[in-house]
Order: structure tokens, then sequence, then C-alpha cells
């Protein structure tokens, strides 16, 4: 008996080792070309509970989606047709004035009078003003090798008829059928294991739905509300940094102090030497973060995400590194449901022989 329960496992191990080889081998030979749909299928989760929401309200599945589909193409539009043009600006004028930015930031510092700057960056003027350029031209390179790298996977990946043709389609018909899907896959489940897998989808669902329905939602109010509050006090290229730092902010800690940063020097050389818009640039951050920490977070996103830092950066890297920027799409949605089978394995193993010993489960029973 045990012989055929072990062999049985075996086949199960041996069957989903497969089926997870299958998947990556798809996505490596289908990466360039994945981008629309792996796009649409995303928008169809994100928007699912709007079509149960009005569903509810008596709307037919079909005429739910539509509604949906053709609101959020014309809120797309709008805010491309309003933002697009001034953060293309923006970004145009950030890129041709990030040498002048640097030398008079680097010419603002040496003129600060701090021996304690002196003493630890190198003792004199000279020294002190190698260090400062060795220091601004590696940080200016690796921000400059991170968007070239951006900027051309992207004219590489993204085919922009593509992604305002083919996504919305995608994303129309997957959200039409998406309750159909999600019952058939449900019944194609082996019946031993029906309600295991079924707890486990359950989790990985609600990592997933926390992650990217509640952080995305995060992500667009911070960058909102950094974008507005920079530009509202004046600060050069306030709308693309605050946009920016928020819709990074999925990575934990790398958007609020990228964009605290950046923001923060941009104000030192535009306002220097007064020191209030600085200072108002840091509260900006501090109050972004405190209601991130306090309010956004636990509302949005709450505690059953379980996806650590760490973890999340290095899915991130990996996903994007084989797969470029389809790969960005499906690192937190794989990293997810990694996390959730991870923790389940290891409590399957707690609870086994083969952690407490034959005895102990016999002494337990």
């Amino acid at each position: 008996m045990s012989d055929n329960i072990d062999r049985s496992a075996q086949k199960q191990i041996l069957f989903w080792l497969l089926a997870i080889a299958f998947f990556i081998g798809f996505l490596w030979v289908f990466r360039s070309i994945l981008l629309p749909f792996v796009a649409g299928m995303a928008l169809a989760y994100f928007l699912d509970p709007v079509a149960d929401f009005l569903e509810r309200l008596g709307f037919t599945r079909l005429i739910a989606t539509v509604v949906i589909v053709i609101s959020f193409i014309l809120i797309f539009i709008f805010s491309l047709a309003i933002f697009l043009p001034l953060l293309a600006n923006q970004a145009q004028a950030f890129a041709e004035h990030v040498p002048t930015l640097v030398a008079r930031l680097q010419k603002l510092v040496m003129s600060i009078e701090a021996e304690w700057l002196r003493n630890i960056l190198g003792g004199d003027d000279a020294s002190l003003q190698e260090t400062i350029n060795r220091v601004m031209g590696k940080s200016i390179g690796w921000i400059t090798t991170v968007l070239s790298q951006i900027w051309s996977s992207g004219k590489a990946l993204i085919n922009v008829i593509s992604l305002l043709i083919v996504t919305p389609v995608v994303a129309f018909y997957m959200l039409l059928d998406w309750d159909r899907m999600v019952t058939k896959v449900d019944n194609w489940l082996p019946r031993d294991h029906h309600s295991t897998i079924r707890d486990v989808m359950h989790e990985i669902n609600i990592a997933i739905a926390g992650f990217v329905r509640g952080q995305g939602t995060l992500c667009l109010i911070l960058g909102i509300f950094y974008g507005v509050s920079l530009t509202v006090i004046g600060l050069n290229f306030g709308l693309l940094i605050g946009l920016f730092a928020g819709l990074i902010s999925f990575i934990p800690y790398v958007g609020s102090i990228t964009g605290l940063v950046v923001s923060i020097g941009v104000a030192l050389v535009q306002f220097w030497p007064n020191w209030i818009p600085v200072t108002v640039v840091a509260g900006i951050f501090v109050v972004g973060q405190f209601a991130e920490g306090n309010i956004l977070q636990p509302k949005l996103v709450g505690k059953s995400v379980g996806l650590h830092p760490v973890w999340l950066m290095f899915a991130l890297f990996a996903f994007g590194s084989l797969f470029g920027f389809t790969g960005l799409l499906i690192a937190v949605p794989a990293a997810a449901a990694v996390g959730v089978i991870v923790r389940f394995g290891l409590n399957q193993y707690l609870a086994s022989e083969n952690y407490n010993g034959a005895g102990n489960l016999d002494q337990d029973k």
C-alpha cells in the first residue's frame, strides 16, 4: 500500500514538474509576442470584480463587460491625451538638463562648509571634488543604463498597434468568459485532491489579488499624489518624478527613496538657498509614506500578500531578464504563486514523518 502511495506521489510530482517546464518553455519561445495577450489577461483579472459588481446590480455579463471595456478605453485615451504630451516634454527636458543639474548639484555640495563631509570623503577640496564626480558619474551611468535598457526592450517588445488593438480584444473576451473559465478549470482538478488544490489556488488568488489589484491601486494613488503635489509647489519635472516614484512603489522602498532623492536633488538646484521648498518636497514624501503605511496599505493590500521584498525584487529582475517586459508583468503573480506553494509544501513537510518521525506521529494519533 505504501509503495502504491509513493508511486502515485512520484507520478504527480513528475506531472507537475513537466507542466511547469512546458509553461516556462512556452513563455521562452513566444516571449516576443506575448505582451498584448498577457496585458489583456492582467486587465481582465484586474477588472473582474467590477464586472461581478455590475452583475449583482442586474447587468448581464455581456453588458457589464462592454460597459467596463469601453469605459476603460475612454479613460485611458483621455489620460493619454492629457498627460502623455506633458510627460513626454518633461522627460525630454529632464534628459537634456541632467548634465546641468548634476554640475550645479556638484557645485552646491562643494560650496557647503562642512568639515565632517570633507573628512569623510577625502579631506581636501580636490579629493572631495573627485569623489563627488565619481559618485555622480556612477549614479548617472546606472540611471542611463537602466533607462536605455527599458527603452530598448520596449522598442523590441512593445508593438503599439498590437497593444492598442489586441489587448482590449483579449481583455474583452477574457472578462466575458472569466467565471466560465474558472469553473471549467475547477472541473479539471483531480477528484482525490480537489479540496486541497482549491484551497491552495484560493490562497494564490488572495495573494495575487492583494498585490495586483491592491498594490496597483495604491501605486496609482501615490503617483497622482506625488505628481500633483510636486507640480503644485513648482518643482521642475514634478509631474514626471512624482508619477514615476508612485508607479514603481510596488518595489518596496525603491519608489519612495528614488522619488525623494531625485526630488531633493532637483529642489536643491532650483530653490537653493531657500530651504522652505526643499523641506516641503521632503514633507510630501513623508506624508505619502505615512499614508501608504497606515492607510492605503492596510485598506487596499492587507496582510495576505506575503511577498518578502527581497523575493519580490529577485522575481522582477529574474523574469525581466528572461522574458523582457512581458516577464515584468508575470513576475509578481508568479512570485505570489510560488510563495504560496512553498509555504504549503513547508507546512506539509512539518506535518509529515520526514520531519516529526514515524514514532512522534504515532504518539500524536
